[in-house]
């Protein structure tokens, strides 16, 4: 008797993703979530992280240098990314979502100023978990 790979699970689309903490580390590792890593592959963008518990944003950004794969593997790997503000806190408690996507070949200053747009409208900086 073996056990079966689990079925795959289709990728819901950039607008419709909206990941906790445990699934965004599955999606990253395991073989059924494939296809989502390779979307997430694909892109750079803008995303927020939203921390459940005290109702927190943290605005954040994949640029030129790496994709949301990439940047959200370094949240898998510590919980914080790197991100000073992000440090201490339980990362069991966050969610994961795009609030913009790009294409590979946009220039780095297009996405920070759609990072800084999204800090601005939702003032992570005053009331949530920027720093910057």
């Amino acid at each position: 008797m073996s056990i079966a790979d689990a079925e795959p699970v289709p990728f819901p689309g950039f607008d419709q993703l909206l990941l906790d903490y445990p699934t965004m580390q599955a999606v990253l590792r395991e073989p059924r979530y494939a296809s989502w890593r390779t979307a997430l592959s694909s892109v750079l963008g803008v995303y927020l992280i939203t921390d459940t518990r005290s109702g927190k944003h943290y605005v954040g950004k994949a640029d030129g240098r790496e994709s949301i794969r990439q940047r959200w593997g370094a949240y898998a790997a510590n919980g914080h990314g790197g991100n000073v503000e992000l440090r201490g806190l339980d990362p069991s408690g966050f969610r994961f979502s795009l609030l913009r996507v790009f294409d590979p070949s946009t220039p780095p200053r297009e996405i920070d100023l759609a990072e800084r747009h999204f800090k601005d409208a939702l003032d992570s900086r005053r009331h949530g978990l920027n720093r910057n």
